[in-house]
């Protein structure tokens, strides 16, 4: 009878690891298609910033984050060169503070959630809702919200 009690623990123990394991490995298997999104600048607006997305942590090879971003009055646009490394629910914020470095920069700000990311590679659009002042929100960022984790922050220059 205790060998079948451990059997049962060891089959439930390894079915509940196996779950955790491929959904956080999912993404890295089977990725989703790369975004091939286009800027209709006649919908966006006029540019207004413009800055890079950078990783974070050096020494962090999950959180990764690359490419161009393009904040025009009416959209946000992430560049054909953009790239996350893949992970659950990623948002796409403004945030009203420079010089993000880490997640506790981001967590306690009033943020604009622009919307789920919808590819972890190539060029995106989000919409910036009406009456938000973008001089006031210097860094766009890709935010983990499942673990409040910062992905990649990218510090904007206005022009």
């Amino acid at each position: 009878m205790r060998w079948f009690k451990g059997f049962l623990f060891g089959g439930l123990l390894g079915t509940l690891l196996g779950i955790a394991v491929g959904i956080f490995v999912f993404p890295y298997i089977f990725p989703p298609p790369e975004a091939t999104e286009t800027l209709n600048k006649a919908e966006a607006g006029a540019l207004v910033a413009k800055g890079n997305f950078v990783q974070p942590n050096p020494n962090d090879p999950i959180h990764t984050g690359k490419g161009d971003v393009s904040v025009y009055s009416r959209t946000v646009f992430l560049g054909e060169n953009f790239e996350v490394g893949p992970g659950p629910d990623f948002h796409v914020y403004l945030v009203p503070k420079a010089d993000i470095g880490s997640s506790s920069d981001v967590a306690d700000t009033m943020y604009v959630d622009l919307g789920r990311l919808r590819a972890f590679k190539g060029s995106q659009n989000y919409a910036i809702p009406a009456g938000v002042d973008l001089k006031k929100f210097p860094s766009v960022v890709i935010w983990c919200q499942q673990f409040s984790v910062l992905i990649s922050p990218a510090d904007l220059t206005f022009e």
